[in-house]
């Protein structure tokens, strides 16, 4: 029996053990859930050995396993490490950057951000997945993050580059001009958008009791403002310059929170990197006014 792993094999059962089931370790890998099932059952079929026990709640490891799992863990951390080290060799502007941001910063700001940046540096191929999750970057799940953070984890190395202010935001269409705060209905965020800060601000404010529409993104929220359903705390950058919007409420300082660009250390100096954060911080400075709501 040929009972010898590769790297491949070992990523499969690391994927599956950290996902808790094929198609969470089918999205770890970008690869379907048919594929996850035949490659788990050619691996144990060569070992000879039963790695996950299967239940309707997902696949949790055996004793061989968790083992199993361990080691490849381990092995991963090398890896994406030396995957990142070489990188660093690079010399040029060339080559691959994969960013991760949220959907509403990049249809708010940064999609022209980043079209600007791909017509100054035409050998760089740019790689965008937009989520509200974090995506991790030890791993290579991506290059760079954009995102709204309090306090960055101290493994990346992270660059201040605004301050995001946001405002209260009614249908310009839907609701009068002398419209009072406690008088309409309000949107908020449900408990996956996980986004406390807004949720006491809401509630300190008194317009939780009004709020019977959450979604779970700000740009959903944004969409069902804009469609008159009622009141909702948007980023100045997303809503002062569209027409449908009308503020509300100022700016509110217990909702301002800082934009970061976040890099993995070791990718630090390479010059397609470093050609990307430098041009993201510089088109984010010049448009600081809107960033801070002043143009509201």
């Amino acid at each position: 029996m040929n009972n010898r792993l590769d790297w491949n094999d070992l990523n499969y059962i690391r994927a599956i053990a950290e996902g808790g089931s094929l198609s969470g370790a089918a999205r770890l890998l970008g690869v379907s859930h048919a594929t996850v099932f035949r490659r788990l059952g050619e691996i144990e079929s060569q070992l000879g050995v039963r790695l996950f026990e299967r239940s309707r709640t997902g696949y949790a490891p055996t004793a061989a396993g968790e083992e199993a799992a361990a080691a490849a863990a381990r092995i991963a951390e090398e890896v994406f490490g030396i995957e990142r080290r070489l990188a660093g060799r690079d010399l040029r502007p060339s080559g691959t950057v994969r960013v991760t941001t949220t959907d509403t910063l990049f249809f708010g700001l940064l999609s022209p951000v980043f079209e600007a940046f791909r017509v100054d540096y035409p050998d760089i191929a740019l790689e965008v997945a937009l989520s509200n999750d974090r995506f991790d970057l030890s791993r290579r799940e991506a290059d760079i993050a954009i995102r709204p953070a309090a306090d960055p984890p101290n493994h990346l190395t992270g660059r201040r580059i605004g301050r995001i202010a946001q405002a209260a935001y009614l249908a310009r269409s839907r609701y009068p001009a002398d419209a009072a705060p406690n008088t309409v209905p309000w949107i908020g965020p449900d408990a996956r958008m996980g986004y406390p800060a807004l949720e006491r601000w809401m509630t300190g404010q008194g317009f939780g009791v009004h709020c019977a529409y959450r979604l779970d993104s700000m740009l959903a929220i944004a969409a069902a403002v804009r469609d008159g359903a009622g009141a909702g705390i948007l980023p100045c950058y997303l809503a002062d310059r569209d027409p449908a919007y009308r503020r509300l409420l100022s700016p509110v300082p217990e909702l301002e929170i800082d934009l970061w660009i976040l890099i993995h250390s070791d990718l630090r100096g390479i010059a397609r990197m470093t050609a990307f954060t430098d041009h993201v911080a510089n088109a984010v400075k010049a448009a600081s006014p809107r960033l801070a709501g002043d143009s509201g």
